[in-house]
């Protein structure tokens, strides 16, 4: 029967993917490489273990369809719009570019100019897949270098439609396809159009209903079918399913439910996008490779090398500092998963047949195996590439040492905060310094909010906090502190290591999405990090408590106190011994709270005497806060006023009496 056969080959190639992966883990090699040599294990031209590779490919082009779904409910519109210079610009100057490079290669070394061109068509493409994959578990996707390489792999996807309906014209002399081509593009972009305008406005309207019925399983299949759906109307437009369902998570992700679909879907993805590597692995002919080595290996690294200039020159053009632009440079170096599907377009058409579409697709999946591998590598020469960035002043306003030459030229500033990143944790930081006066200057590299915040008297500018020369200029040597608010791992590794060797006592913040960086970071320099894993857990028990009506000065001592000994144990192991006394009870009956006198208080106006607070709660008073000044064991004859913070010391219940004494002029 033909049932058990695709079961037993999923069953092959997961438990060899278990067995390969696991190896590769060991040795700390990426995953995506671990799939890749396990397709080409069990492939045809392996072991043959695989016997329906149809089967494997269909539910392969399902991961990819389920990757790019995921992608479009994270990237947004908003996100669109973000990077429309990089997906405007940079997009078709790197396609532009390999087109140009192999079409001239390949007619200087014989080839005829169709298939010249039809081969710069398959190398200009990267694969979005291995890129998002890799880009997602370094948690780089929303990095400078990280959106920058998004945006020219969208536009590459978009791409792939003109040039199927391009491939029968270049596989023919006849000059009546062209109006063909041409009204069959136009036919597919006016589908799609309303395709997409339908889903608008139906989407929204279908999703509520479908949340009213409060059925995960219903939810679960509506998400489904709208995702296989519109990349299903989509393709009957001519474009590829893996577009079709970026499409559908861009309207997705316009709607409230957005998270809890994505949520839904990923074990879906994460499952089949596995099948997908493996299959790239499968198509490997290790025998081409053993038949023409030296070719082979030089026209890998002719396409390494080439994608990887071609790629670096449109983002610096788009004013990406060069660290961004090499990085990105290295991630979109490899040919991709839809020059594949383009590949088998031409081979139909006459243009790819015998040992070159063999030689094609040994050279593609060697470039596949090796990206993971590359990506791992390119911090280090992203490094060695800030050494030579004055060669890049001739790009005006590209490097961040000219821009910040520029504006910081008259910068006259100490004992300041620098504030790397103005989004949401970098302009709350920026509001409270401005209130409490306290000099600070803020480095951003999205020239755009520059440019609008520097109108309304924000100090801040454009520079990368990752190079020294704009360290320098924002006078680091004389800075108290600097907070590191950006989601970007390498710059901030990179920053705390150089701000630390010019300023070995400024005081470094960091904000970090993970605690297993907090150790890292520390050793690097930074004197405070915090994960925002971590306060997520606190904000979670806050809420919790406040659910339960927990007075908030308790709630606040709380959290305080978790972060405190949190902190500390995560970041030196400091106290072990403390919170063992805390399990084994020899604390838990003493507790010290602060309660903020507030201006309708009761206690307004009255001495520590006349609000009797230990007489009556057996609670002590042991220290009270007045305009930032702190006295302990105050005076009984002290009187309270508003915003005065008293500090009580007790057990939990006398703690809340004395805290409602304080607060309610019921109990007063």
């Amino acid at each position: 029967m033909h049932s058990p056969d695709v079961l037993s080959d999923l069953l092959v190639i997961f438990a060899v993917s278990i067995a390969v992966v696991f190896v590769f883990h060991q040795f700390r090699l990426p995953s995506i490489a671990g799939f890749l040599a396990a397709g080409a294990l069990i492939g045809p031209y392996g072991l043959n273990l695989v016997s329906d590779l149809g089967q494997v490919n269909v539910m392969a082009e399902i991961g990819v369809v389920l990757l790019l779904f995921t992608i479009g409910i994270e990237f947004s519109l908003a996100h669109l719009a973000a990077s429309r210079s990089i997906l405007l610009l940079g997009g078709p100057l790197q396609v532009a570019g390999v087109l140009l490079l192999v079409t001239v290669g390949g007619v200087l070394i014989g080839l005829p100019y169709r298939q010249a061109i039809f081969w710069g068509c398959l190398l200009s493409l990267s694969s979005t897949a291995i890129v998002l994959k890799a880009l997602a578990s370094r948690g780089e996707s929303d990095s400078l270098h990280g959106r920058a390489t998004i945006g020219i792999l969208i536009f590459q996807d978009l791409a792939v439609v003109p040039m199927m309906l391009m491939t029968p014209i270049l596989a023919t002399a006849n000059q009546e396809v062209l109006p063909d081509a041409l009204v069959a593009l136009a036919k597919s972009a006016a589908l799609v159009g309303i395709i997409v305008g339908a889903a608008w406005f139906l989407v929204p309207w279908l999703l509520e209903h479908i949340v009213r019925s409060r059925s995960r399983e219903l939810f679960l299949l509506t998400i489904i079918v709208l995702c296989l759906g519109i990349a299903w109307l989509t393709s009957l437009a001519g474009l590829s399913l893996a577009l079709g369902a970026f499409i559908a998570g861009l309207v997705i992700s316009e709607s409230e439910y957005s998270h809890q679909a994505m949520a839904e879907v990923l074990p879906f993805r994460d499952s089949f996008n596995s099948l997908f590597f493996v299959s790239i692995g499968m198509l490997m002919d290790l025998r081409v490779v053993l038949a023409h080595p030296v070719l082979v290996m030089a026209l890998v690294g002719a396409v390494l090398v080439g994608k990887f200039i071609t790629a670096v020159g449109p983002v610096l053009a788009c004013r990406y500092p060069p660290r961004a632009a090499v990085l990105a440079g290295v991630a979109l170096a490899q040919v991709g998963e839809f020059s594949f599907i383009l590949a088998q377009e031409g081979k139909d058409a006459g243009l790819l047949t015998g040992e070159p579409y063999q030689v094609f697709l040994a050279v593609s999946g060697l470039t596949m195996l090796v990206t993971p591998f590359l990506i791992q590598w390119s911090p280090k020469l992203a490094r060695r590439a800030e050494a030579f960035q004055r060669l890049y002043h001739w790009l005006p306003g590209q490097t961040t040492a000219r821009v910040a030459t520029v504006t910081t030229r008259q910068l006259r500033i100490k004992d300041h905060v620098i504030v790397v990143g103005y989004g949401l944790n970098g302009r709350n930081l920026a509001r409270v310094l401005e209130e409490t006066e306290i000099p600070y200057v803020v480095l951003e590299l999205d020239g755009d909010l520059v440019r609008r915040e520097s109108r309304i008297g924000v100090p801040i500018h454009y520079g990368d906090a990752s190079n020294p020369s704009v360290l320098h200029r924002v006078r680091i040597e004389q800075a108290r502190v600097l907070v590191l608010a950006i989601s970007d791992p390498f710059a901030t590794r990179r920053t705390v290591q150089i701000a630390k060797g010019l300023n070995p006592q400024v005081h470094i913040v960091v904000r970090t999405r993970y605690l297993k960086e907090l150790e890292e970071l520390h050793q690097l320099g930074a004197d405070d990090v915090v994960p925002e894993e971590f306060e997520t857990s606190i904000e979670i028990f806050t809420l919790v408590l406040r659910t339960y009506k927990m007075p908030p000065e308790v709630i606040m001592q709380k959290a305080e106190q978790i972060r405190r000994e949190g902190y500390a144990v995560l970041r030196r192991s400091e106290l072990p011994e403390l919170a063992h006394h805390l399990r084994g009870g020899i604390l838990t009956d003493v507790e010290v709270e602060t309660c903020r006198i507030e201006p309708d208080s009761p206690a307004v106006g009255k001495t520590l005497a006349q609000v009797s607070i230990r007489p009556r709660t057996g609670a002590s008073v042991i220290a009270l806060t007045r305009n930032g000044m702190t006295e302990s064991n105050p005076s009984e004859k002290v009187h309270l006023e508003s915003g005065d913070v008293v500090v009580l010391m007790g057990t939990r219940d006398q703690i809340r009496r004395a805290v409602g004494l304080l607060t309610d002029s019921k109990m007063a």
